[in-house]
C-alpha cells in the first residue's frame, strides 16, 4: 500500500455548507424500512432555514411507503471542480440527517404551482401515470449537517 494515494479533507465551514444547499440543486436520498434501504436522486430547494423535497408518488410506490416508515433520513450531495494546480481536483461533500415530514395539504399554499417550478427542477417521470401522480412536497427536519473538502495542502 506505498503507493497509494491520498487526498485528505476538512471540515467546510457553516457559510460554505449554506452555499452548497443553496447552489447545488440535487443529491442523493437514503430511505430506509427496517433493514430495507432505498437511495434515489432528488432535488431539493433551501431557503436558508428550511430544506425540502418535491416528491412525485403514484399508489402503492416506494418512495410513498418508505417516506412514511424512514426514522432518520440521509440526503447527501457533493461534487469536483478543477483547481488551478497540476492534478488537482477538489472534491467536496455535505451530508444532512434528519426526518423527512410530508407537509398538510394546508400548508401547499407556501408552494403553488409557479413557486414550485421556481424553485424545484421539474420532477422525473419513468413508467408512472402523471394523471395518477400526487405531489408531495416534504421537509427536512434537520438533524446534523457534515460538510468536507479536500484539503489543498
Amino acid at each position: 500500500m506505498d503507493h497509494i494515494e491520498y487526498a485528505y479533507t476538512l471540515g467546510m465551514d457553516d457559510e460554505t455548507v449554506e452555499e452548497r444547499l443553496e447552489t447545488t440543486g440535487t443529491g442523493v436520498l437514503a430511505l430506509a424500512d427496517g433493514d430495507d434501504s432505498y437511495a434515489i436522486p432528488l432535488a431539493h430547494y433551501y431557503d436558508g432555514d428550511g430544506l425540502y423535497f418535491r416528491f412525485g408518488v403514484t399508489e402503492g410506490s416506494r418512495k410513498r411507503e418508505l417516506l412514511e416508515t424512514t426514522d432518520t433520513a440521509t440526503y447527501v450531495l457533493y461534487g469536483t471542480e478543477d483547481t488551478d494546480a497540476a492534478r488537482a481536483i477538489e472534491t467536496w461533500s455535505v451530508v444532512v440527517t434528519g426526518r423527512l415530514t410530508a407537509l398538510p395539504a394546508s400548508e401547499h399554499d407556501r408552494f403553488d404551482t409557479a413557486e414550485i417550478n421556481r424553485k424545484f427542477s421539474p420532477i422525473r417521470v419513468f413508467d408512472e401515470d402523471i394523471d395518477e401522480m400526487e405531489i408531495v412536497i416534504a421537509e427536512f427536519e434537520i438533524d446534523s449537517i457534515t460538510g468536507r473538502t479536500t484539503s489543498n495542502a
